[in-house]
C-alpha cells in the first residue's frame, strides 16, 4: 500500500498536494547522510554583490512583493531569469556583454537573494505575473525573456499566458512543469521529493547551507570547477540568510501545483521565437521535443561536454548562441 505525506501549497486556490512518502524518504536519508558528513559557518547576506560594470542595483514593488534587480545597459529589454541554487548573479557574465546591446534585467526571483521573502507565490504563475509587472515597471511593453531551471519554468508560463509581453523565449536547460520525473523510484532524481518535504530539508541543511548549494552545484555541472568558490560564495550567503533555504525549496513545493496548471495550457502554440539551450550531459535534446508541438519557430541549441550550468560552464557557447538568437 502506498503511503502519502500532505506538503503545504502555494498554487492559487489553495489546493493541497501529497508527495509519494517513499521518494521524500530516500531524499531525505541520501541528504543526511551527506550533510553530516561536514559542518562549517555559512556566509551571511544583505547586500548585493559587486555588480558588472555600468550596472546598478534596483528594487520595485510589483504584484505586491518587493523585487531586486540589476540592470544595465540601454536598448530592448533582455530579461534574465536565474534557477535554484542561484541569485542574479548567475547572470554576472552575461549582463556586461549584452549591455552593450540591450537594456538588462537581472532579477533575484521572489523570495530568493534580496528580493523580499513572501509566505507564498512561489508557483510559476505568480512568479511569471511578477515578471510581466517588472517589465512594466522598468518601462517596456515587451522583452526578451531568458530563464534557467526555475526561472526557465516561470519564462514558459509567462510566454504562455502572456505571450504580448515576451519578444523571444529562451529556455536553458529545464524542464517544463510536469516533466521532471519527481519520482526517484521510476527513475527520477531524488532531491526533487527531499526539498518538496516540509520543515526536513531545512532542518538537515541548517548550519550546513554552503556544503549543500556546493555539492548540489557539482553534482550537476559537467565542467567541474566552472561555478568557483568566490561564486558559490555569493550565492550561499543568500540561502543562509533566515528563511533563504525555505523560499528556495518552496519553488520546488509549488511543482505538482505547476504541473496542474501547465496540464491546461500545454499543447498551446507559441507564437514568438523559441530557443532551447541545454547541456549535452543534462537536459540535452529531451527540452526541445517537449517544444516542437507548441513552439512552431523553433531554435535547439545544446552545447557539447557541458552540464545543467549552461551559462556559467560554457559562457562563451552561451553568449554566442543567445546573441545570435535576440539579435537576429
Amino acid at each position: 500500500m502506498r503511503r502519502w505525506l500532505p506538503v503545504a501549497s502555494s498554487f492559487r486556490g489553495g489546493v493541497s498536494m501529497h508527495i509519494d512518502r517513499r521518494t521524500v524518504l530516500l531524499g531525505m536519508s541520501f541528504a543526511a547522510a551527506q550533510s553530516l558528513t561536514a559542518r562549517a559557518n555559512s556566509p551571511v547576506g544583505g547586500s548585493p554583490a559587486k555588480l558588472p560594470a555600468g550596472a546598478r542595483s534596483e528594487f520595485a514593488t510589483v504584484n505586491g512583493v518587493r523585487l531586486h534587480y540589476v540592470t544595465a545597459g540601454s536598448g530592448p529589454a533582455l530579461v534574465l531569469l536565474h534557477g535554484w541554487p542561484q541569485t542574479w548573479f548567475a547572470w554576472h557574465g552575461a549582463i556586461e556583454r549584452f549591455s552593450r546591446s540591450f537594456t538588462v534585467i537581472a532579477p533575484d526571483l521572489r523570495g530568493i537573494g534580496l528580493s523580499e521573502k513572501t509566505a507564498s507565490g512561489y508557483d510559476k504563475r505568480t512568479l511569471a505575473d511578477d515578471i510581466r509587472d517588472l517589465v512594466r515597471h522598468v518601462g517596456f511593453t515587451d522583452a526578451n525573456i531568458v530563464g534557467h531551471d526555475m526561472g526557465g519554468k516561470a519564462a514558459y508560463v509567462l510566454a504562455h499566458t502572456y505571450p504580448s509581453v515576451v519578444r523571444r523565449l529562451v529556455l536553458a536547460d529545464c524542464s517544463i512543469p510536469g516533466t521532471e520525473g519527481m519520482d526517484s523510484l521510476r527513475g527520477g532524481m531524488w532531491h526533487y521529493g527531499f526539498h518538496m518535504a516540509q520543515g526536513f530539508p531545512e532542518m538537515l541543511t541548517a548550519g550546513r547551507e554552503r556544503e549543500y548549494i556546493a555539492r548540489q552545484i557539482r553534482e550537476w555541472s559537467f565542467r567541474r570547477g566552472a561555478i568557483n568558490d568566490a561564486a558559490i560564495d555569493e550565492y550561499a550567503r543568500h540561502y543562509a540568510t533566515p528563511g533563504g533555504m525555505t523560499t528556495g525549496f518552496n519553488l520546488y513545493r509549488a511543482l505538482r501545483d505547476d504541473a496542474k496548471f501547465v496540464e491546461t495550457i500545454r499543447g498551446r502554440s507559441l507564437s514568438m521565437p523559441v530557443m532551447t539551450i541545454t547541456g549535452r550531459q543534462s537536459v540535452g535534446d529531451s527540452l526541445a521535443t517537449n517544444l516542437r508541438v507548441e513552439a512552431p519557430q523553433l531554435t535547439s541549441v545544446v552545447i557539447e561536454n557541458c552540464g545543467h550550468f549552461v551559462a556559467e560552464e560554457a559562457p562563451d557557447e552561451f553568449c554566442n548562441a543567445l546573441a545570435a538568437f535576440v539579435e537576429a
